[in-house]
């Protein structure tokens, strides 16, 4: 595989040809590093589904050329060769489709494979979106990478404008106490770091977790009790687990019917598809907060 790696590598660079006329581009990425392209990237790669959907959002479907396993979204992805995943990356695959840059995920991808696609001198740029300010920042930024301002830009003032007209609605009400399960064996959640976590304090919500310290802990089922949320959210978790939680009928959450389940893609992807899990989000607040003024 070496020497298919090595061979890959020369043809990917072979790729790397200035148009007449093209502008550098030098941008940061979310590791801190500087990476600077000669020119816009006219072949890119998504390593992770968040890149897949900004990448199209800011205007660059004609540039991907290879997506992650996961990446579903447009459905035209479909047709995209698959390169690897959070589990490991197809190096000799993404070498073969001669990219200019790829897109990867600083928390989401393996730091070797990372690591030896820049060995391999493909261009890299890092994403690590903790925020939902985050999201118009980074189609900006890929805007710049591919040429494509114009479009990043106005897809960029769309989201800040939804983003600002969900936090005029939820202004002003009580706060609301937010258990966010995102798994149920072992019983997970997420802490005040994570994009889930913006979007509940978005919503006038209180993450009951934010105090952890990993990002996606562990939790037990003592200390949701504890808690005791008026609002229980739940992402993957398979039909009819939910209803462990009328178990404990003194529960805030079970004894007001405060218990909702959301699409993953909706609500855990730095997309601009996250406003509209936010709008759920803040819906089922807003009843719980009419539920008990």
């Amino acid at each position: 595989m070496r020497a298919h790696l090595f061979a890959g590598a020369l043809v990917a660079l072979a790729v790397f040809v200035v148009p007449a006329g093209a502008e550098p581009v030098e941008v940061t990425d979310d590791s801190g590093a500087v990476l600077t392209l000669s020119a816009p990237a006219r072949r890119v790669v998504a390593l992770a589904p968040h890149l897949t959907e900004l990448l199209y959002a800011a205007g660059g479907a004609a540039r991907v050329v290879g997506v992650d396993s996961y990446s579903r979204y447009p459905a035209t992805v479909a047709t995209l060769p698959r390169v690897g995943d959070a589990a490991g990356l197809d190096l000799e695959r993404i070498l073969a489709l001669r990219p200019e840059l790829a897109f990867g995920w600083l928390s989401g991808n393996k730091g070797s494979d990372l690591a030896r696609l820049r060995q391999l001198g493909v261009p890299l740029f890092l994403s690590e979106p903790r925020h939902l300010a985050d999201i118009p920042r980074t189609l900006r930024i890929i805007g710049q990478l591919l040429g494509t301002s114009a479009t990043a830009e106005q897809q960029a003032r769309a989201f800040e404008a939804k983003l600002q007209a969900l936090q005029a609605h939820a202004a002003g009400g009580r706060t609301v106490s937010v258990f966010f399960e995102v798994w149920h064996q072992p019983l997970s959640s997420v802490n005040g770091e994570h994009l889930i976590s913006d979007v509940i304090t978005l919503c006038g919500g209180r993450n009951i977790f934010a105090g952890l310290a990993a990002l996606a802990p562990p939790v037990t089922l003592e200390s949701v009790l504890i808690a005791d949320p008026e609002v229980i959210v739940a992402t993957d978790v398979p039909p009819g687990v939910l209803s462990m939680w009328d178990r404990y009928p003194r529960l805030h959450a079970a004894q007001h019917k405060q218990i909702y389940q959301l699409d993953p893609d909706l609500i855990a992807r730095a997309t601009p598809r996250i406003l509209d899990g936010a709008e759920k989000m803040c819906e089922w607040l807003r009843r719980a907060r009419e539920a008990q003024p």
